[in-house]
Order: structure tokens, then sequence, then C-alpha cells
């Protein structure tokens, strides 16, 4: 009797896959508001192709999907976002539910923010429930706006024309300054602001202006912010002293040459794994205490007091400038965060000593609009300052998470300062 020895063979499961070739929708809440998708796939194989197109706050958006792969019911793709000429890498990764109807992703927008979204296949789909928690952006980022009593305005807006260029008054330099980052061991960069009349025989106070994730030392305060041209008139209009202005990268691991921020320096151990992931965090803080101020004070006339240093920033820059302030109060006395991010940190690690906060602190102001997303970062921010009776400056003006609010806010702040 012959025996019949069957072979199955097994094949990846991959073979079998879906085919995704389509378009599918979702709609999610993020950290600039509701935002609609339609994502266009075609799948060839195990490669995955299309574009994905927005619509978030009245704008529309369309981008070329990259680095797309299918592997059994696992889905990933890359969006690139242009912001202010800087690509923020969105990349998705997610799992196809057994209907093949729907794919649940995470959405992360660099290492800024993260949101759990699924989208449906071919057919729109309901805008999420605000008010359900499995449907909020993870972490906390964006989601409703819920005002309260405190949520208003401590200041007018600023009057018509405050960041227009003047004909009638005497403008400041901008200048590209080169320096030596011991932090990261690269040479990096930044801009200096010096007040129309500088003189390096007279000493000046000095503001650290802090750009958002999207931006960078050029491209955000300068040239959409207006900045120079803000305190342009402010000086000619005598409402603030002439000051230096210093707008830093926010981001030692970039503005750099190739492959900088992967050498070893000294304020950070020589590990590039937590140079090139924390960039934004202890490295910058580093560079900024030890490489951006010493080289400032030793080219510039400046006060090199902590009475006549200020520490700002927008979004990003914003929880920049709370964590970093409010953690060298023997560096910085005035303190300011425009609409900060999620990158600030908990109110109790801010001001783990509040006798200390208030005996040093010249101003801490926190400010946000009242249509931004992440307005809830700097509620908590002010609701645990006024439970504990820390003074400070609490701002909500009628704008989102915009140039509007940092450019109005950039316009109070500087006239409450070095005082």
């Amino acid at each position: 009797m012959k025996k019949i020895i069957l072979v199955l063979a097994v094949l990846p499961f991959s073979i079998f896959a879906a085919d995704l070739t389509g378009t599918w929708k979702t709609e999610f809440d993020s950290q600039i508001g509701q935002q609609k998708y339609t994502y266009t796939f075609k799948q060839d194989g195990t490669n995955l192709m299309g574009k994905a197109s927005s619509e978030a706050n009245d704008q529309k958006r369309e981008a070329e999907l990259k680095e797309g792969r299918v592997d059994g019911d696992k889905v990933s793709f890359v969006e690139m976002l242009n912001f202010n000429d800087s690509e923020i890498r969105i990349a998705y990764t997610g799992r196809l539910s057994t209907n093949e109807n729907e794919i649940r992703f995470t959405r992360a927008v660099g290492d800024f923010a993260k949101e759990e979204i699924v989208a449906k296949r071919g057919a729109a789909v309901a805008a999420s429930n605000p008010e359900d928690p499995s449907r909020r952006p993870r972490g906390g980022f964006g989601g409703p706006i819920v005002l309260g009593p405190d949520d208003k305005a401590a200041f007018e807006p600023a009057p018509a024309s405050f960041d227009k260029v003047r004909a009638d008054v005497a403008h400041g330099k901008l200048e590209r300054v080169d320096y030596d980052s011991t932090t990261i061991g690269a040479k990096r960069w930044m801009e200096v602001y010096t007040p129309p009349g500088y003189s390096p025989d007279k000493k000046y106070p000095v503001l650290f202006l802090l750009h958002g994730i999207g931006g960078n030392e050029v491209h955000e305060w300068t040239r959409n912010g207006a900045a120079n041209v803000i305190l342009d008139n402010l000086i000619a209009d005598k409402k603030i002293q002439p000051m230096i202005v210093v707008f830093p990268n926010g981001n030692a691991s970039t503005n750099a040459p190739r492959g900088g921020a992967q050498r070893r320096g000294p304020g950070n151990g020589g590990d590039p794994a937590a140079l090139a992931g924390d960039g934004w965090g202890k490295s910058f803080e580093n560079d900024l205490l030890n490489d951006i101020i010493p080289f400032i004070e030793s080219h510039y006339a400046v006060q090199a007091e902590r009475e006549h240093r200020a520490l700002a920033g927008l979004s990003m820059g914003g929880g920049q400038s709370l964590d970093f302030g409010l953690g060298h109060l023997e560096t910085f006395a005035w303190i300011g965060g425009f609409s900060s991010a999620p990158n600030t940190r908990a109110p109790e690690q801010l001001v783990p000593d509040v006798a200390k906060a208030k005996q040093q602190l010249k101003l801490l102001w926190v400010s946000a609009g009242n249509k931004d997303g992440l307005i809830n970062i700097s509620q908590r921010t002010h609701a645990f300052l006024k439970t504990h009776d820390v003074p400070h400056i609490y701002h909500v003006d009628d704008h989102a998470h915009d140039f509007q609010h940092w450019k109005n806010s950039l316009y109070w702040f500087a006239q409450n300062i070095f005082k």
C-alpha cells in the first residue's frame, strides 16, 4: 500500500492581504482643531501609494504619500507636511479590521503630537464625538475647547499697524550669528536683533525669543511674526526700552552640519540617541544655558544679570520657555509662554518651589487664544498658579493657535518686561 504524503505550503499572510486601493475617509480632533481627511490609496503587492487630501480651519492641503507598505493587516505610510519652509513627517501606523473596511491608525506628527484615528473605506464618516474619551487625541493633544470665567483678555487688542513697517521710525539690525555649540559638538547659528542706535558703549537687557515646532530661527518670529518690526515701533513710541533680542534654533538636533547632532559633546554625555530624540528638550536647554547665553554676553553689550534676561516663546517655544525658565530662576527673571504646546511640563513640575517662584519672578506670562485647541495647557498652568497665589499675567484673546495671538502677545509682553 502506497503512502501518500501531503505537503501543505504555509504562505505568508501578506499574500492574502486585502487590496486597499480606493478612497478612505476620517475626521478627528487634533491640536489645530477638527480635521477632515481623504486618503486615495493604490496598492501594488505590499507597496502602498497615493495621496492625502485634508481640510482644517477652512484650509485645504494635498500631499503625496511616501514609504507606504501593507504587511498582512498592518498598514503604514508617511505624509509630509510643509510648515513655514520646514518639513514635518506625519507617520501613520495602523491595522486593518477583520471586515476590511476600517483601519485604526496612530498618527504621529513629528515628535510633537499623536492622535488615534479611524479611517473608513469609501464612505463619509461621522465627526468624532469630543465627549467620547476613546476618540480624543492620545496624550491630551488638542480636542474640545472649554472656556472658563478666567479665560478673558488682560489687554486690549494691539492697535492697527502695530506690526507694519513705518517709514518714520529708525530700524534695528538683524544678523545671522554663528557660534560653537559644545552641547552637540558642532557649529550652529541664530538670528540676533540689535535695536536702533545700538552702541557697544551701552549695556542692554536681552530677550531670548523661541519659535514653534514648524519654524526655525529665521522663518518664524522675524519673517512671519514681524518681531523686529513690532520692537522697532514700540521703541520709537517709547513704550519699551531698547533691548537685544536673540532668536535661536530651538531644536538642537538640527541647524548643524550633516551628522553634527550625532557628535559627542560635554553637554550631553556623548549619547547620540539622546541628542537625536531630545533636540527640543534637554539638548536645547543645555545649548541655551551653556553656549548661547555665554556667546551673547561675550559678543554683545548686554546686562548679564538675571534681572535683565527674559525668555519667551510661541507654541513649542512657549513650552520650552516655561520649562527652562521656571527651571532656572537663577538665570531668568522674566518668562512668557504664548499658547504653549503639550511639551509644557505639568504645573507641579514647573513650579516645585512656590515660595522661590514668588520671590524670584519679575514676571510670569501665560497666554492663549480662545479658539486654540491647545488652550487647556495654558488653563492648567494658570489654575495652578492661581491656586498657589503665584503672581502672573493670564491673557486669553479672541485668536487661535496663530500669529495673530503670538504677535499681540509679544506686543504686550515686551511692554511688561525690564521694568
